[in-house]
């Protein structure tokens, strides 16, 4: 039987309304970063909106053997990320591969 591996890849467009500079939007998208990689154990990327004091666009992707695994971890990156008081998630646009 030949390993299946299913991949799942989040696009999550997040306001930081309490940003004032790149410098205090770099803080707050640094701590969300390293919190959903060790909470998730997922690859997190900031792709979009990168000049942009109160926007940004994170990428995140999983890989799984299961389907089901893959589905559920990025739903609760998404759930994680509108628990953090300091982004508003504006979308979450997820692709499987």
């Amino acid at each position: 039987m030949t390993p299946t591996v299913h991949l799942g890849v989040l696009l999550l467009e997040l306001h930081i309304p309490d940003s004032q500079s790149l410098k205090a939007k770099r803080k707050v998208i640094l701590s969300l970063k390293t919190r959903i990689r060790n909470k998730f154990n997922v690859s997190v990327a900031e792709v979009g909106d990168l000049d942009k004091w109160q926007r940004s666009v994170f990428g995140v992707s999983a890989l799984s053997g299961d389907q089901k695994i893959v589905e559920n971890m990025l739903k609760e990156v998404v759930e994680f990320a509108h628990k953090d008081f300091a982004v508003d998630v504006i979308s979450a646009k997820v692709d499987y591969l």
